[in-house]
């Protein structure tokens, strides 16, 4: 074999080693800008201290972001008891009701979700969905279930907050989770089901009892893929969670996210060293709760 064989054999070797090595290079920049950028505040306040305090005070220098945690974990969990009913029973559907027929139809409108931009969910959510909440949903779960803390309506000239916004996020996460989950149940070798027919199962014991057990590595991945999605969502949490800079103690109450709170202030304070260093500590902080959650996804999706 010639030198120039050689080199053409080596030379697509090279080209994708290459790429693959910028990717990882980008990764290790952005990151290691962020944890730069981030690190007067790690130092000054101390990271516990800075995770767990709840004073955000820019002329005093001091930082704590507990209350941005706080609003993104409500509004995610909140955000995940709406979505992921919907979203499985629509997978479970899809996978074992529908036929091929509909399914084809179905699937694509789901799959539309993705491609509408959140800035087009927090119009939506904001121009259409709030005076429905102010006037409808805030009020009848008010009057009905106002003696639990957790449905008392704290602000009624507004239908902004917790539950509105978890409820437009819900909606951004469905196609991700529906179409993961779906794909997870597919996957379900047939000779499961059939086995459990031949004990006499019916076609809904045979999902409870086999398909979903099996399929359930593949459904929590889903679940936490949406999960990712929802806490990292921005402009339509800024446009219906508010910026009301307290621990929400009802789900028709505002509040402040972390994304909110790089958004709305990144504008005002990025040429400023210490409130810069702070916004970036956010960031830094929902990036480690992010890889954890990409840690679970993939090691739920790599389990056989």
């Amino acid at each position: 074999m010639t030198d120039y064989s050689k080199i053409q054999l080596k030379l697509p070797h090279l080209f994708f080693f290459t790429c693959a090595s910028a990717t990882a290079l980008i990764a290790l920049f952005f990151v290691g800008f962020l944890v730069y950028t981030a690190l007067p505040v790690f130092q000054s306040q101390g990271i516990i201290n800075f995770i767990t305090g709840t004073e955000w005070n820019y002329s005093k220098e001091v930082y704590g972001i507990g209350t941005f945690i706080y609003g993104t974990a409500l509004v995610t969990i909140v955000t995940l008891f709406i979505a992921v009913p919907l979203s499985l029973f629509t997978a479970i559907f899809l996978a074992e009701y529908a036929s091929e027929n509909v399914a084809r139809k179905v699937r694509p409108m789901i799959e539309l979700l993705v491609g509408i931009p959140s800035v087009i969910y927090g119009i939506f959510g904001l121009y259409v969905l709030e005076n429905i909440y102010q006037d409808y949903v805030n009020h009848f779960l008010s009057s009905t279930l106002g003696f639990l803390p957790l449905f008392e309506n704290v602000n009624p000239n507004t239908g902004s907050g917790v539950l509105l916004a978890s409820t437009v996020l819900s909606i951004m996460i469905l196609p991700t989770v529906t179409a993961i989950s779906e794909d997870s149940l597919r996957s379900v070798s047939r000779h499961y089901r059939e086995a459990s027919f031949a004990m006499g199962a019916t076609h809904w014991e045979t999902i409870r009892r086999v398909v979903l057990p099996v399929a359930s590595k593949g459904i929590l991945a889903a679940i936490t893929l949406g999960t990712m999605r929802a806490m990292g969502e921005t402009m339509a949490i800024v446009m219906l969670l508010g910026t009301s800079q307290r621990m929400p103690s009802s789900l028709l109450e505002t509040g402040y996210a972390m994304t909110s709170k790089i958004l709305t202030d990144i504008g005002f304070y990025v040429a400023d060293e210490g409130p810069r260093s702070a916004l970036f500590g956010i960031a830094v902080v929902l990036f480690a709760i992010e890889m954890v959650f990409v840690g679970i996804a993939r090691s739920l999706g790599g389990r056989k």
